[in-house]
């Protein structure tokens, strides 16, 4: 393979990662439209650099001109979940979605790796439109609790910087970190619908903020001042207490005289 055409080769999968981020990140979206809990925490990206590609080619035996057909990662998306059993949530979105072909799945959560790595691999077939036409390309998607997620990293980073060869003391150490993962994530597991539910709480309060002062502002623009910074203080003094249920209330009331003023305006 010429190393000019490098460029030209990658590029079909620069343009994969970047729609399939765009779809994970709408699906986060849509469960928030409708207020629900969304499985996916984090979305991300990337195409392998030249010299891994290079690098996994030498490793495996791989001809350069088979590097698209044997080297499925490519092209890698990481998707990060709060807890296990949303890992597998996410998987079944991925099964059911008609723009994603899988060609194979990888559970290294119920069987995990010798060195403590935990994931979930799934790599699917994906079609992206090109100047030259449809391309099919392979993209690997690995999906991971936040915890999973640190430890894989900082294990990469140490197997890259000893080729292989990690003294045996950190390779205990980082046994005993992945030990640690596994406990966290089930003692996350326990408790998690304390957790959905307080963080539920809080992007519910979240939101009726952002309706009350999107009115509030609105209002400066329709109504007297004088009235408007009276509601302002009020609201000050509402969220100062942080009762939840008065604020839902004084909200609905803002929409209410929200909606006196624009049908004036229509007058």
């Amino acid at each position: 393979m010429e190393i000019q055409l490098w460029r030209e080769i990658l590029a079909p999968y620069s343009l994969a990662v970047d729609e399939l981020v765009v779809k994970f990140n709408h699906i986060i979206e849509e469960y928030r439209q409708v207020k629900a809990y969304s499985p996916i925490e984090l979305v991300t990206g990337r195409v392998k650099t030249i010299s891994s590609i290079l690098e996994k080619a030498q490793k495996k035996n791989i001809h350069l001109d088979d590097i698209e057909e044997k080297i499925d990662d490519i092209a890698g998306i990481r998707i990060i979940c709060q807890f296990v059993e949303d890992i597998y949530k996410v998987v079944d979105i991925i099964r059911q979605r008609s723009d994603m072909q899988i060609k194979n799945e990888t559970d290294y959560i119920q069987n995990m790796k010798e060195s403590g790595y935990r994931s979930y691999h799934m790599t699917v077939y994906y079609n992206v439109e090109t100047l030259k036409g449809t391309r099919k390309l392979q993209v690997e998607i690995q999906i991971r609790t936040l915890a999973m997620n640190f430890w894989a990293t900082i294990e990469h980073s140490l197997q890259y910087k000893y080729k292989q060869n990690m003294p045996r003391h950190i390779r205990e150490r980082l046994s005993s970190a992945a030990e640690a993962v596994l406990i966290l994530d089930q003692e996350m597991s326990v408790v998690r619908d304390e957790i959905m539910d307080a963080q539920n709480s809080f992007t519910v309060k979240a939101n009726i903020v952002a309706d009350i002062l999107n009115n509030i502002q609105n209002l400066y623009k329709v109504a007297n001042k004088q009235e408007v910074i009276k509601i302002q203080d009020e609201f000050f003094r509402i969220y100062q207490v942080g009762d939840r249920e008065e604020l839902e209330k004084f909200s609905n009331d803002l929409d209410l005289i929200s909606q006196r003023y624009r049908a004036q305006s229509l007058r």
